[in-house]
């Protein structure tokens, strides 16, 4: 398990329980049809996690391209390391939608509408507004990448020895991506990911789908541009703030 293979596994199964509980929700046939908004955002939460959980220990579980170009701004992750991680994530998104699509094809079939077909595998919004929805998009970012600068290992108060919280510490950052959806989400989707939206969407257009519709070209650049402006924020603001 390199770090490369860790980051190729662990976004793997984030979006495959992330598009996962997206087609759950949306696609007709399944029993989690209409379960609404807060089912949406608790199953990415718990894909966070569960991707964090496996990917942590060996790569750091950036899951995210948003992470790591935010991590090398702020001085902490290797420059040189950037597109390899990168490479990973987007390899692990795409094996992920690939296999939401597979295992629901039936309900894809099943389901009329071309935009909530799409829906499963990527990002559209509520109400298109550029600026407004790039400004969402940098928000959300900025709060998951501001946090994680922020996250401080448990020690003991006598000495400040580190404790160790095995699986446990992967739960803040599943924690933070509940609390964006949540709060953030409803007007885009909260990308907050490129490789999380991008991933999925080529997969969408490349897969044969019944009355597929649009692949949302004009809107992809957002949930890619946004993600990384925020990032970038964060690291500056915590560097200026330390």
């Amino acid at each position: 398990m390199t770090p490369f293979i860790a980051e190729i596994v662990g976004t793997f199964l984030l979006i495959l329980l992330g598009c996962g509980v997206n087609a759950n929700v949306s696609l007709q046939k399944t029993y989690g049809n209409g379960s609404g908004w807060m089912v949406i955002t608790t199953g990415w939460a718990f894909a966070v996690y569960t991707g964090v959980v496996v990917a942590g220990p060996y790569s750091g579980a950036h899951l995210n391209p948003a992470v790591t170009i935010g991590l090398a701004v702020a001085g902490e992750f290797p420059v040189d390391a950037i597109l390899s991680y990168i490479a990973a994530q987007f390899i692990g998104a795409m094996l992920g939608a690939f296999l939401v699509w597979l295992m629901n094809k039936d309900h894809f079939d099943a389901t009329s509408d071309g935009n909530t077909k799409r829906a499963v595998f990527c990002n559209a919004p509520a109400i298109p507004n550029t600026f407004l929805n790039l400004l969402t998009e940098i928000l959300g970012t900025f709060v998951l990448v501001f946090a994680v600068l922020y996250f401080t290992d448990a020690v003991m108060s006598s000495d400040n020895t580190i404790i160790g919280l095995g699986s446990l510490g992967a739960l803040p950052v599943a924690l933070i991506v509940w609390g964006i959806g949540l709060s953030l989400g409803g007007t885009t989707g909260y990308a907050i990911n490129p490789a999380r939206d991008m991933g999925p969407r080529i997969i969408h257009a490349l897969v044969p789908i019944k009355n597929k519709g649009s692949n949302g070209w004009g809107y992809s650049w957002i949930p890619v541009i946004g993600p990384i402006l925020g990032a970038a924020l964060a690291a500056g603001i915590a560097m200026l703030l330390q």
